[in-house]
C-alpha cells in the first residue's frame, strides 16, 4: 500500500523546525503533501502564494514531498489527496491540548485518516513562526532558524 501523509499548517513562515518534521515524515511515508493553509485567524504575514513558494524553496531537496496551498477544510483536502495520515508537530506539552482537539475533530470528519504526532529535533523545539517574525520585526538575526531566502523575504516584508 502506498501511504500518503499530509502535513498541514500556515507555515508563516516555514522554519527549520517545520523542515525537520517534513524530513521525518518523508522517511516514514511514500509521499508527503505539505498543505499550506490559506487562512488563519491571526492573518498571515505572507500571501498563500508566497508561503507556498518559500516552502518549496526550503523543502527542495526532499524528493517525495509535494507542496500545495489549500483553502477550506483539511478533511476535504485529505480526501482529494487520498491521504491515510495527517502529520502534526508537537514542540512542547503546551501544544498537545490544541493538537488533541484537532485530531479528535479530524477523526470525526474523516475517520479513515489517522493523525500522528512527530516531535522535532531538540534544537528546534523552541522555534515558532511567531517568534521568528517578532525577532525579524525587531531587526534580530533569524538565519539559524529559517532558510536564507525565507529570512530575506521576511526582512523585506517587515521593513
Amino acid at each position: 500500500m502506498r501511504i500518503v501523509a499530509i502535513y498541514p499548517g500556515t507555515f508563516d513562515p516555514v522554519t527549520h523546525g517545520h523542515v525537520d518534521i517534513v524530513k521525518r515524515a518523508a522517511n516514514l511515508f511514500e509521499r508527503v503533501v505539505v498543505a499550506v493553509a490559506k487562512s488563519h485567524p491571526k492573518g498571515p504575514t505572507f500571501s498563500l502564494n508566497e508561503r507556498v513558494a518559500l516552502a518549496k524553496t526550503s523543502l527542495s531537496g526532499i524528493s517525495n514531498v509535494k507542496i500545495e496551498g489549500f483553502s477550506g477544510l483539511l478533511a476535504e483536502f485529505a480526501k482529494i489527496h487520498q491521504a491515510h495520515v495527517i502529520v502534526r508537530g508537537l514542540r512542547a506539552v503546551s501544544d498537545f491540548e490544541y493538537e488533541f482537539q484537532l485530531a479528535g475533530m479530524n477523526r470525526t470528519l474523516i475517520p479513515q485518516v489517522e493523525t500522528i504526532f512527530l516531535t522535532p529535533a531538540t534544537q528546534y523545539t523552541y522555534i515558532s513562526s511567531s517568534l521568528i517574525k517578532e525577532i525579524a520585526a525587531l531587526g534580530g538575526p533569524i538565519d539559524e532558524f529559517v532558510h536564507p531566502e525565507v529570512a530575506t523575504a521576511l526582512y523585506r516584508k517587515l521593513h
